[in-house]
């Protein structure tokens, strides 16, 4: 009960700035539609999609290719990386409170997945429908963005 006062009431109170972080929304056309690569946190083993802390000197969609490939051993299709949208979650890093981070999303059209990548003997990856990718993740708003992703990725397309 204290940790939700806190985390509802108190802490917002304080002010503390958002930190941001960058996704790769990997995907690729299966035979009965649209599918999308989820991977498991090193931590939590709860679902996620590859992101991580902005790189410098990279741009967005720059940083979720780093991610994509560090994570997910994830080999693109092509240089075309739109932004699809963000979400925000609260994220314990060091111990410390949690902290809300902004997370922008691009999507990453998968050629390939290699067997052999950074962090293979730390995670788990698997395809997914959007639907059901939404339904495996916990943060409300990437389930939207999984939810809506066959109408992101064509207005992302088209735009």
């Amino acid at each position: 009960m204290l940790s939700r006062f806190w985390n509802n009431y108190l802490a917002p109170l304080l002010g503390r700035p958002a930190r941001v972080q960058i996704a790769a929304l990997c995907h690729r056309e299966g035979a009965d539609g649209p599918q999308v690569l989820l991977i498991t946190s090193r931590t939590t083993r709860r679902w996620i999609i590859p992101k991580g802390w902005p790189v410098t000197g990279t741009d967005g969609a720059g940083t979720a290719l780093q991610e994509a490939w560090e994570e997910a051993g994830v080999k693109p299709a092509d240089r075309d990386h739109r932004w699809l949208g963000r979400y925000r979650y609260k994220k314990i890093v060091g111990g410390e409170l949690p902290v809300t981070t902004d997370v922008h999303v691009y999507a990453v059209r998968v050629e390939t997945l290699l067997d052999s990548f950074p962090e293979m003997d730390e995670r788990k990856r698997a395809w997914m429908t959007p639907e059901d990718a939404a339904r495996a993740v916990q943060e409300p708003e990437l389930k939207t963005i999984l939810k809506d992703f066959p109408k992101r990725i064509g207005a992302a397309r088209r735009g």
